[in-house]
Protein backbone atom coordinates (compact mmCIF):
# COMPACT_ATOMS: atom_id res chain seq x y z
CA UNK A 1 0.00 0.00 0.00
CA UNK A 2 1.31 3.44 -0.87
CA UNK A 3 2.19 5.49 2.17
CA UNK A 4 0.25 8.60 1.16
CA UNK A 5 -1.93 9.30 -1.88
CA UNK A 6 -3.58 12.61 -2.78
CA UNK A 7 -6.70 13.38 -4.77
CA UNK A 8 -6.22 16.94 -6.03
CA UNK A 9 -9.54 18.76 -6.26
CA UNK A 10 -10.22 21.82 -8.38
CA UNK A 11 -13.76 22.97 -7.51
CA UNK A 12 -13.60 25.91 -9.91
CA UNK A 13 -12.85 23.48 -12.74
CA UNK A 14 -16.57 22.74 -12.99
CA UNK A 15 -16.66 26.01 -14.92
CA UNK A 16 -14.48 24.47 -17.65
CA UNK A 17 -17.50 24.01 -19.86
CA UNK A 18 -17.51 24.51 -23.64
CA UNK A 19 -21.30 24.20 -23.69
CA UNK A 20 -24.07 21.59 -23.42
CA UNK A 21 -23.44 20.11 -26.87
CA UNK A 22 -19.67 19.85 -26.55
CA UNK A 23 -18.21 16.36 -25.93
CA UNK A 24 -15.92 17.49 -23.08
CA UNK A 25 -18.41 17.61 -20.23
CA UNK A 26 -17.40 18.82 -16.75
CA UNK A 27 -19.80 16.25 -15.27
CA UNK A 28 -17.30 13.51 -16.10
CA UNK A 29 -14.90 14.93 -13.49
CA UNK A 30 -17.61 15.56 -10.90
CA UNK A 31 -18.95 12.02 -11.34
CA UNK A 32 -15.41 10.65 -10.98
CA UNK A 33 -14.92 12.40 -7.65
CA UNK A 34 -18.30 11.11 -6.53
CA UNK A 35 -17.54 7.51 -7.52
CA UNK A 36 -14.16 7.57 -5.80
CA UNK A 37 -15.93 8.69 -2.64
CA UNK A 38 -18.81 6.23 -3.10
CA UNK A 39 -16.29 3.40 -3.09
CA UNK A 40 -14.85 4.76 0.16
CA UNK A 41 -11.38 5.34 -1.26
CA UNK A 42 -11.04 8.85 0.18
CA UNK A 43 -11.93 7.48 3.63
CA UNK A 44 -8.85 5.28 3.66
CA UNK A 45 -6.17 6.29 6.13
CA UNK A 46 -3.53 6.72 3.41
CA UNK A 47 -5.64 9.04 1.20
CA UNK A 48 -5.94 12.81 1.41
CA UNK A 49 -8.22 15.12 -0.52
CA UNK A 50 -6.28 18.27 -1.37
CA UNK A 51 -8.14 21.36 -2.57
CA UNK A 52 -5.90 23.18 -5.03
CA UNK A 53 -5.57 26.87 -5.64
CA UNK A 54 -5.80 28.56 -9.01
CA UNK A 55 -2.55 28.73 -11.00
CA UNK A 56 -0.98 32.17 -11.24
CA UNK A 57 -0.29 33.85 -14.56
CA UNK A 58 3.40 33.37 -13.86
CA UNK A 59 2.97 29.64 -13.43
CA UNK A 60 0.94 29.35 -16.63
CA UNK A 61 3.63 31.43 -18.39
CA UNK A 62 6.14 28.66 -17.72
CA UNK A 63 4.62 27.17 -20.88
CA UNK A 64 2.23 29.69 -22.46
CA UNK A 65 2.93 33.12 -23.93
CA UNK A 66 1.73 36.25 -22.18
CA UNK A 67 -0.14 37.26 -25.34
CA UNK A 68 -2.07 33.98 -25.31
CA UNK A 69 -2.91 34.26 -21.61
CA UNK A 70 -4.17 37.82 -22.14
CA UNK A 71 -6.25 36.74 -25.15
CA UNK A 72 -7.78 33.90 -23.13
CA UNK A 73 -8.77 36.29 -20.35
CA UNK A 74 -10.28 38.84 -22.71
CA UNK A 75 -12.15 36.29 -24.82
CA UNK A 76 -13.65 34.67 -21.72
CA UNK A 77 -14.73 38.06 -20.40
CA UNK A 78 -16.75 38.75 -23.55
CA UNK A 79 -14.41 41.16 -25.32
CA UNK A 80 -14.34 41.11 -29.10
CA UNK A 81 -11.13 40.28 -30.92
CA UNK A 82 -9.50 38.06 -33.51
CA UNK A 83 -9.55 35.13 -31.10
CA UNK A 84 -9.33 32.63 -33.96
CA UNK A 85 -5.60 33.43 -34.06
CA UNK A 86 -5.35 31.75 -30.69
CA UNK A 87 -7.42 28.69 -31.60
CA UNK A 88 -10.75 29.94 -30.24
CA UNK A 89 -14.07 29.93 -32.04
CA UNK A 90 -16.74 27.55 -33.34
CA UNK A 91 -15.74 23.88 -33.36
CA UNK A 92 -13.32 22.27 -30.94
CA UNK A 93 -12.58 25.31 -28.77
CA UNK A 94 -15.63 27.55 -28.41
CA UNK A 95 -15.22 30.50 -26.08
CA UNK A 96 -17.00 30.18 -22.73
CA UNK A 97 -17.42 32.58 -19.80
CA UNK A 98 -14.45 32.98 -17.43
CA UNK A 99 -12.40 30.65 -19.61
CA UNK A 100 -9.07 31.75 -18.14
CA UNK A 101 -10.26 31.31 -14.57
CA UNK A 102 -11.60 27.80 -15.15
CA UNK A 103 -8.52 26.69 -17.09
CA UNK A 104 -6.28 28.20 -14.40
CA UNK A 105 -8.06 26.05 -11.82
CA UNK A 106 -7.28 22.93 -13.85
CA UNK A 107 -3.62 23.94 -14.08
CA UNK A 108 -3.56 24.77 -10.38
CA UNK A 109 -4.70 21.27 -9.48
CA UNK A 110 -1.98 19.68 -11.62
CA UNK A 111 0.63 21.92 -9.99
CA UNK A 112 -0.74 21.03 -6.55
CA UNK A 113 -0.52 17.33 -7.42
CA UNK A 114 3.11 17.89 -8.43
CA UNK A 115 3.77 19.93 -5.28
CA UNK A 116 2.54 17.34 -2.79
CA UNK A 117 4.58 14.65 -4.53
CA UNK A 118 7.73 16.79 -4.74
CA UNK A 119 7.44 17.79 -1.08
CA UNK A 120 6.95 14.19 0.00
CA UNK A 121 3.44 14.74 1.36
CA UNK A 122 2.22 12.03 -1.01
CA UNK A 123 3.85 9.39 -3.15
CA UNK A 124 1.13 9.57 -5.78
CA UNK A 125 -1.34 12.34 -6.65
CA UNK A 126 -4.18 12.50 -9.17
CA UNK A 127 -5.92 15.47 -10.79
CA UNK A 128 -8.93 14.08 -12.68
CA UNK A 129 -9.73 17.51 -14.13
CA UNK A 130 -6.35 17.70 -15.84
CA UNK A 131 -4.74 16.10 -18.85
CA UNK A 132 -5.49 18.87 -21.36
CA UNK A 133 -2.55 17.84 -23.50
CA UNK A 134 -3.26 19.45 -26.89
CA UNK A 135 -2.83 23.13 -25.96
CA UNK A 136 0.25 24.79 -27.41
CA UNK A 137 2.20 27.77 -26.04
CA UNK A 138 0.16 30.33 -27.99
CA UNK A 139 -2.87 28.38 -29.15
CA UNK A 140 -5.79 26.38 -27.78
CA UNK A 141 -6.35 23.05 -29.47
CA UNK A 142 -8.41 19.89 -29.17
CA UNK A 143 -10.74 21.10 -26.36
CA UNK A 144 -7.67 22.27 -24.38
CA UNK A 145 -7.09 25.87 -23.23
CA UNK A 146 -3.94 25.55 -21.10
CA UNK A 147 -1.66 22.51 -21.20
CA UNK A 148 -1.74 21.54 -17.52
CA UNK A 149 0.52 18.45 -17.79
CA UNK A 150 3.18 20.53 -19.54
CA UNK A 151 2.88 23.31 -16.96
CA UNK A 152 3.23 20.78 -14.12
CA UNK A 153 6.35 19.36 -15.77
CA UNK A 154 7.81 22.84 -16.32
CA UNK A 155 7.00 23.69 -12.70
CA UNK A 156 8.85 20.57 -11.50
CA UNK A 157 11.89 21.51 -13.58
CA UNK A 158 11.72 25.06 -12.21
CA UNK A 159 11.79 23.63 -8.69
CA UNK A 160 15.05 21.84 -9.44
CA UNK A 161 13.84 18.40 -10.54
CA UNK A 162 16.44 17.08 -12.97
CA UNK A 163 14.47 14.59 -15.07
CA UNK A 164 10.75 14.02 -15.68
CA UNK A 165 9.18 11.16 -17.63
CA UNK A 166 5.76 11.79 -19.16
CA UNK A 167 3.62 8.84 -20.28
CA UNK A 168 0.42 9.53 -22.21
CA UNK A 169 -2.14 6.74 -22.76
CA UNK A 170 -4.87 8.91 -24.31
CA UNK A 171 -6.20 7.71 -27.67
CA UNK A 172 -4.93 10.98 -29.19
CA UNK A 173 -1.23 11.74 -29.49
CA UNK A 174 0.17 13.81 -26.61
CA UNK A 175 1.28 16.50 -29.03
CA UNK A 176 1.38 19.41 -26.59
CA UNK A 177 3.99 18.10 -24.13
CA UNK A 178 6.00 16.62 -26.99
CA UNK A 179 6.12 19.93 -28.87
CA UNK A 180 6.74 22.04 -25.78
CA UNK A 181 9.68 19.89 -24.64
CA UNK A 182 10.88 18.75 -28.08
CA UNK A 183 14.39 20.13 -27.53
CA UNK A 184 14.45 19.59 -23.75
CA UNK A 185 16.64 16.59 -22.81
CA UNK A 186 15.42 16.63 -19.21
CA UNK A 187 11.93 15.50 -20.30
CA UNK A 188 11.08 12.11 -21.77
CA UNK A 189 7.69 11.95 -23.46
CA UNK A 190 6.13 8.59 -24.34
CA UNK A 191 2.76 8.52 -26.09
CA UNK A 192 0.83 5.39 -27.05
CA UNK A 193 -2.16 6.32 -29.20
CA UNK A 194 -4.21 5.68 -32.30
CA UNK A 195 -2.11 6.56 -35.33
CA UNK A 196 -2.27 10.12 -36.60
CA UNK A 197 -2.99 8.66 -40.02
CA UNK A 198 -6.54 8.13 -38.81
CA UNK A 199 -7.08 10.51 -35.91
CA UNK A 200 -6.55 14.05 -34.63
CA UNK A 201 -4.03 15.67 -34.22
CA UNK A 202 -2.33 13.88 -37.10
CA UNK A 203 1.03 13.62 -35.35
CA UNK A 204 2.83 11.12 -33.14
CA UNK A 205 4.84 9.04 -35.60
CA UNK A 206 7.94 7.02 -34.75
CA UNK A 207 10.30 9.48 -36.46
CA UNK A 208 9.31 12.28 -34.06
CA UNK A 209 12.21 11.74 -31.67
CA UNK A 210 13.18 15.16 -30.33
CA UNK A 211 15.86 17.57 -31.52
CA UNK A 212 19.37 18.53 -30.55
CA UNK A 213 20.46 17.15 -27.21
CA UNK A 214 16.90 15.87 -26.70
CA UNK A 215 16.97 13.54 -29.70
CA UNK A 216 15.70 10.13 -28.62
CA UNK A 217 13.77 11.47 -25.63
CA UNK A 218 10.49 11.68 -27.53
CA UNK A 219 8.89 8.28 -28.10
CA UNK A 220 5.70 7.47 -30.00
CA UNK A 221 3.78 4.22 -30.29
CA UNK A 222 1.08 4.73 -32.95
CA UNK A 223 -1.48 1.94 -33.20
CA UNK A 224 -3.98 1.03 -35.93
CA UNK A 225 -7.75 1.37 -35.50
CA UNK A 226 -9.51 -1.57 -33.85
CA UNK A 227 -6.56 -2.33 -31.58
CA UNK A 228 -7.96 -4.18 -28.57
CA UNK A 229 -6.83 -4.96 -25.02
CA UNK A 230 -4.31 -7.69 -25.82
CA UNK A 231 -2.54 -5.81 -28.61
CA UNK A 232 -2.57 -2.50 -26.73
CA UNK A 233 -1.11 -4.02 -23.57
CA UNK A 234 1.52 -5.87 -25.59
CA UNK A 235 2.58 -2.60 -27.25
CA UNK A 236 2.65 -0.87 -23.88
CA UNK A 237 4.79 -3.54 -22.22
CA UNK A 238 7.21 -3.64 -25.15
CA UNK A 239 7.77 0.10 -25.34
CA UNK A 240 6.91 2.05 -22.22
CA UNK A 241 8.59 0.52 -19.13
CA UNK A 242 11.98 0.04 -20.75
CA UNK A 243 12.19 3.60 -22.05
CA UNK A 244 11.12 5.12 -18.75
CA UNK A 245 13.45 2.96 -16.64
CA UNK A 246 16.42 3.75 -18.90
CA UNK A 247 15.71 7.48 -18.52
CA UNK A 248 15.98 7.37 -14.68
CA UNK A 249 13.36 10.07 -14.00
CA UNK A 250 12.93 11.79 -10.66
CA UNK A 251 9.16 12.00 -11.21
CA UNK A 252 6.71 10.11 -13.41
CA UNK A 253 3.86 12.21 -14.86
CA UNK A 254 1.02 10.41 -16.65
CA UNK A 255 -1.99 11.43 -18.70
CA UNK A 256 -4.75 8.82 -18.27
CA UNK A 257 -7.15 9.54 -21.10
CA UNK A 258 -9.76 6.78 -21.45
CA UNK A 259 -11.06 7.65 -24.90
CA UNK A 260 -9.40 4.39 -25.95
CA UNK A 261 -12.57 2.59 -24.83
CA UNK A 262 -14.42 0.55 -27.43
CA UNK A 263 -17.56 2.67 -26.98
CA UNK A 264 -15.89 6.08 -27.21
CA UNK A 265 -17.54 8.09 -30.00
CA UNK A 266 -14.47 10.07 -31.10
CA UNK A 267 -11.91 7.34 -31.84
CA UNK A 268 -11.44 3.79 -33.05
CA UNK A 269 -9.52 1.71 -30.50
CA UNK A 270 -11.33 -1.13 -28.74
CA UNK A 271 -10.12 -1.27 -25.15
CA UNK A 272 -12.22 -2.33 -22.18
CA UNK A 273 -11.86 -1.47 -18.51
CA UNK A 274 -9.79 -4.66 -18.13
CA UNK A 275 -6.99 -2.87 -19.99
CA UNK A 276 -7.25 0.07 -17.60
CA UNK A 277 -6.86 -2.23 -14.60
CA UNK A 278 -3.70 -3.70 -16.10
CA UNK A 279 -2.33 -0.33 -17.26
CA UNK A 280 -2.86 1.06 -13.76
CA UNK A 281 -0.83 -1.79 -12.25
CA UNK A 282 1.93 -1.39 -14.82
CA UNK A 283 2.18 2.37 -14.26
CA UNK A 284 2.13 1.91 -10.49
CA UNK A 285 4.98 -0.60 -10.68
CA UNK A 286 6.83 1.71 -13.06
CA UNK A 287 6.51 4.68 -10.71
CA UNK A 288 8.18 2.71 -7.92
CA UNK A 289 10.81 1.03 -10.08
CA UNK A 290 11.84 4.07 -12.12
CA UNK A 291 10.95 7.18 -10.07
CA UNK A 292 11.12 6.22 -6.41
CA UNK A 293 7.33 6.08 -6.26
CA UNK A 294 6.86 9.73 -7.26
CA UNK A 295 3.82 9.66 -9.55
CA UNK A 296 1.73 12.64 -10.70
CA UNK A 297 -1.34 11.63 -12.72
CA UNK A 298 -3.93 13.61 -14.62
CA UNK A 299 -7.15 12.73 -16.39
CA UNK A 300 -7.48 13.40 -20.09
CA UNK A 301 -9.83 12.47 -22.90
CA UNK A 302 -12.95 10.36 -22.54
CA UNK A 303 -16.29 11.17 -24.11
CA UNK A 304 -18.48 8.46 -22.67
CA UNK A 305 -18.58 10.90 -19.79
CA UNK A 306 -21.04 8.97 -17.58
CA UNK A 307 -20.69 5.38 -18.79
CA UNK A 308 -16.89 5.04 -18.92
CA UNK A 309 -14.83 7.95 -17.60
CA UNK A 310 -15.71 7.78 -13.88
CA UNK A 311 -15.23 4.02 -13.76
CA UNK A 312 -11.90 4.18 -15.61
CA UNK A 313 -10.41 6.89 -13.43
CA UNK A 314 -11.71 5.30 -10.23
CA UNK A 315 -9.88 2.13 -11.28
CA UNK A 316 -6.66 4.13 -11.69
CA UNK A 317 -7.01 5.98 -8.40
CA UNK A 318 -7.86 2.78 -6.53
CA UNK A 319 -4.64 1.25 -7.82
CA UNK A 320 -2.71 4.31 -6.59
CA UNK A 321 -4.29 3.99 -3.15
CA UNK A 322 -3.98 0.21 -2.91
CA UNK A 323 -7.76 -0.18 -2.66
CA UNK A 324 -9.54 -3.35 -3.75
CA UNK A 325 -12.79 -2.50 -5.52
CA UNK A 326 -15.91 -4.62 -5.72
CA UNK A 327 -16.97 -5.09 -9.32
CA UNK A 328 -20.49 -3.97 -8.42
CA UNK A 329 -20.63 -0.17 -8.64
CA UNK A 330 -22.34 1.44 -5.62
CA UNK A 331 -26.05 1.65 -6.54
CA UNK A 332 -26.49 5.18 -5.21
CA UNK A 333 -23.81 6.38 -7.61
CA UNK A 334 -25.38 4.53 -10.54
CA UNK A 335 -28.70 6.19 -9.77
CA UNK A 336 -27.14 9.64 -9.64
CA UNK A 337 -25.14 9.09 -12.85
CA UNK A 338 -28.22 7.86 -14.71
CA UNK A 339 -30.20 10.89 -13.58
CA UNK A 340 -27.39 13.16 -14.79
CA UNK A 341 -26.93 11.36 -18.11
CA UNK A 342 -30.53 10.50 -18.93
CA UNK A 343 -29.58 6.97 -20.00
CA UNK A 344 -28.46 3.70 -18.36
CA UNK A 345 -25.00 3.48 -16.84
CA UNK A 346 -23.12 0.20 -16.27
CA UNK A 347 -23.57 -1.21 -12.77
CA UNK A 348 -20.22 -3.02 -12.80
CA UNK A 349 -16.63 -1.92 -13.36
CA UNK A 350 -16.07 -4.61 -15.97
CA UNK A 351 -16.74 -4.07 -19.68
Amino acid sequence: MSKRVALALAPEARGYDHGPHHPLRPARVLLTWDLIRAYGITARENVDEVTAGVATDGEIALVHTEEFIDATKRAGHGESGDWWRFGYGPGDNPIFPDMHEAASAVVGASIEAARVVLEGRAEHAFNAAGGLHHAMPSRASGFCVYDDPAVAIAWLLDQGVERVAYVDVDVHHGDGPQAIFYDEPRVLTVSIHESGRYLFPGTGFEDERGSGEAEGTKVNVPLPPQTGDREWLEAFRENVPRRVIEFHPDVLVTQLGCDTHVTDPLAHLELTTAAYREAAKLLHELAHEAAGGRWVATGGGGYQWARVVPRAWTIYFAEMAGAELADQVPPEWVHRAEEEAGHPVPATLSD
